[in-house]
């Protein structure tokens, strides 16, 4: 058996980083500029650090792209997810990813298709967000005083505006002045719709009370600023109305879906804005006269109305045939009435004088005399009685005062014993000797002292001993009048 070598390879031995370097060199050398056609894909919005990093893709292959901060700052067309786009730039190496990437310094759009795409998609998601909702919209006022204008100060369509509202009726007219094309005009149109409505009312600077945004035709790339989603914010958020006069009547921008009124040309708009005054001169005296002639009318019609009802309306002579025949007929009756109604009086009169007459007034005053008598009897019986009864009980109340008078007990051989102060004595306790007395009987007073008090338990001789109960020392309180006093 016979060994074979192993071979040995001649290549030179590259590093990772070596190798990654030289395939860059390659293909920058090989593709230094390209424009490269596809769909945005995978765009989510500048990165935290200010670059853009999606894919262009098309349906058979993906390349990834990048934009630096700087240079998206400046770019016309900013990119935006599903937008066909023709990107320029240089081909490149990313030795991180061993993949290759197109570092993209501008953005075009893929011919007209790509543009209507790209505004499709962008009616749409702000459709969804409520900008374009007819119930946010408001009416122009009639006549404003003030005419805010959104255009190019230099361009044909100011003079256009001026000069028809100058012929329709002169109005005051603040031109905010834009650029209408290029990479600012969006920022701009933007910050004028957002400056008129910054204005205060009665400020130095008049606020206007409607807002034209006005550009003549152009190409669709063109009129691309009107479409811009920051212009179309600025109009939806408008407090102003605002009329959208954007190109020709063919020409279709989002503003207009955004404003509250679309024109389709900048002249369109200056007459939608204010009247014309001749027709407003022409109209008011129309009314001014039909105001005039109007009294006169009203007067001929209510006095052929006031003919038409004074034809219908009796004659005097048909009014009073009526009244009068009741009056004939009522004076034919008053001269029997009036006799009947004195028969009637002189028949009462008669009657009353025979209720009058000398003999029934004697009786009446026979009879009250009667009745008189009657009553004064009445009167003095009663009298007798009441006086016989009052002097019974009199005689009552006298027997009963003297059985409770103290006299009564006198007469019976006691005395009442009085003080020197009149006072009734009631027990011997409370005198001592040499005390005045004053001893009343029945037959009068007898003035006595007290001598010495006999020892207490010695009973007296004529009297016989007899066992009475303790008795206090101190005399009872006796209020009110008693038996003893005079």
């Amino acid at each position: 058996m016979v060994d074979v070598a192993e071979p040995r390879a001649n290549a030179p031995e590259w590093s990772v980083s070596e190798l990654s370097a030289a395939l860059r060199r390659t293909v920058e050398d090989a593709y230094g500029h390209v424009r490269v056609r596809g769909e945005i894909s995978g765009y989510r919005g500048p990165h935290g650090s200010g670059h853009a990093y999606f894919s262009l893709k098309d349906a058979g292959a993906r390349l990834d792209a990048v934009i630096w901060k700087g240079t998206f700052q400046r770019l016309r067309l900013k990119p935006e997810e599903g937008l066909e786009v023709v990107a320029i730039g240089r081909l490149t190496t990313y030795p991180g990813k061993s993949g290759y990437q197109i570092v993209i310094e501008a953005l075009e759009f893929a011919g007209a298709g790509a543009i209507m795409a790209m505004l499709e998609e962008r009616k749409r998601r702000l459709t969804a967000e409520g900008l374009f909702d007819p119930a946010r919209k408001v009416a122009l006022p009639f006549l404003p005083q003030v005419i805010g204008v959104v255009t190019s100060p230099t361009g044909a369509v100011i003079r256009d505006i001026l000069h028809r509202l100058a012929d329709r009726f002169p109005r005051r007219v603040l031109v905010w002045p834009v650029r209408v094309q290029g990479e600012t005009s969006a920022a701009e149109v933007a910050a004028a719709i957002r400056g008129f409505n910054a204005l205060p009312v009665g400020g130095a600077i008049p606020r206007p009370d409607v807002i034209v945004v006005a550009r003549g035709g152009g190409a669709l790339e063109d009129l691309l600023g009107f479409s811009d989603e920051e212009v179309v914010r600025a109009a939806a958020e408008s407090t102003i109305p605002l009329v959208a006069a954007v190109g020709h009547e063919t020409d279709v921008t989002l503003i207009d879906f955004a404003a509250d009124v679309r024109a389709p040309t900048p002249t369109a708009a200056a007459e939608m804005v204010v009247p014309v005054r001749s027709e407003l001169i022409a109209a008011v005296e129309d009314l001014g006269g039909r105001l005039a002639a109007a009294p006169v009318r009203l007067l001929e019609r209510r006095r052929a109305d006031l003919r038409g009802l004074s034809r219908l309306l009796p004659s005097a002579e048909t009014l009073l045939s009526v009244p009068r025949q009741r009056l004939d007929a009522a004076s034919e009756r008053l001269p029997r009435a009036l006799k009947a109604n004195a028969a009637a009086h002189r028949l009462r009169l008669v009657a009353a004088r025979a209720r009058l007459s000398p003999e029934a007034l004697k009786l009446r005053l026979e009879r009250a005399g009667d009745r008189l008598e009657t009553l004064e009897g009445r009167l003095k019986r009663a009298f007798i009685v009441a006086r016989e009864q009052r002097a019974a009980r009199l005689k009552s109340a006298g027997q009963l005062l003297d059985a409770l008078s103290f006299k009564g007990v006198l007469s019976r051989g006691f005395a009442l014993v009085r003080d020197a102060q009149g006072q009734p004595v009631r027990l011997a306790a409370g005198l001592g000797p040499g005390t005045a007395l004053d001893l009343q009987f029945a037959d009068g007073h007898v003035a006595a002292v007290t001598g010495d008090a006999t020892p207490a338990g010695t009973a007296l001789a004529t009297a016989p001993a007899r066992s009475r109960p303790a008795r206090s020392k101190k005399p009872p309180k006796v209020e009110g009048p008693t038996l003893f006093d005079p």
